[in-house]
């Protein structure tokens, strides 16, 4: 990619297009392999897993040299979101939250109304409010009116693996948004990520389709490689689709004409 395609999320400059979560791997050194592997800058993390005693293997420092995104996984109430995010900025020194307030437990699909109220709440306090977000043009645009600094749109349930179910949506959300678009929660394998960036997202974060692969650290390779073939691909910008061929090649000139 070229240096001068920085993504930029409220004032702040990467390089890398992938977020990685840090759930749900064989091992912590599996895990340490597979981000270094996929070149993320960004690790989200759950507030539960760090350490606040200082251990020798704490996450905090496990991760040193990383942007720690601290999330509110498992919560579903606006007071425990609040309380998480609270608990992160004391915790970690950062005031960068993935707001994640669901709504089911069966398909883990955020409640949109609450969501919107508590990012506001959240950014008013201070906070760098990244939501998990639905499909949902009108939502995510409403998080960015209140202040957020990214939306992330899901592509289908998390820990699916089924794809970006949606295209139509995602492409909406993306022409929409006057801030970075970040797809979160679904992708299952190289060509997710890819299609994702081809549709103009700015970045995708993805956790299972690496943590739970055969070969995490392979995969988290093939992830980052197709996060930057697809931001690519967006940049240089595809060929019409035609319901008619068109050859590639001059016809004057052929043997025989």
């Amino acid at each position: 990619m070229a240096d001068d395609d920085i993504l930029e999320i409220a004032g702040r400059a990467f390089r890398s297009r992938i977020l990685v979560g840090t759930a749900g791997y064989p091992s912590r050194q599996v895990m340490l392999d597979a981000i270094d592997a996929s070149g993320a800058e960004i690790v989200t993390v759950s507030l539960r897993r760090v350490s606040l005693t200082g251990d020798t293997d704490d996450m905090v420092e496990l991760l040193a040299g990383r942007h720690i995104l601290p999330n509110t996984a498992g919560c579903s109430t606006r007071r425990d979101a609040m309380l998480t995010a609270e608990l992160g900025r004391e915790a970690l020194g950062t005031d960068w939250v993935k707001l994640e307030l669901i709504g089911d437990r069966e398909t883990l699909y955020p409640d949109a109304g609450e969501l919107i109220v508590t990012a506001a709440e959240m950014v008013r306090e201070g906070f760098t409010v990244l939501p998990y977000a639905t499909d949902d043009p009108v939502v995510c645009r409403r998080l960015a009116d209140v202040g957020c600094a990214a939306v992330m749109p899901l592509g289908s349930p998390i820990g699916s693996g089924l794809g970006i179910l949606n295209p139509f949506n995602i492409e909406q959300i993306v022409r929409r948004s006057p801030v970075p678009v970040i797809l979160d929660a679904g992708i299952g394998t190289a060509s997710d990520a890819a299609f994702a960036m081809e549709l103009g997202c700015s970045a995708v974060l993805l956790n299972s389709a690496i943590a739970k692969a055969h070969d995490p650290v392979r995969m988290a390779r093939a992830m980052g490689l197709a996060t930057a073939a697809g931001r690519a691909a967006a940049l240089a910008g595809r060929i019409p689709r035609r319901n008619y061929a068109e050859a590639s090649s001059p016809q004057l000139g052929l043997i025989g004409s």
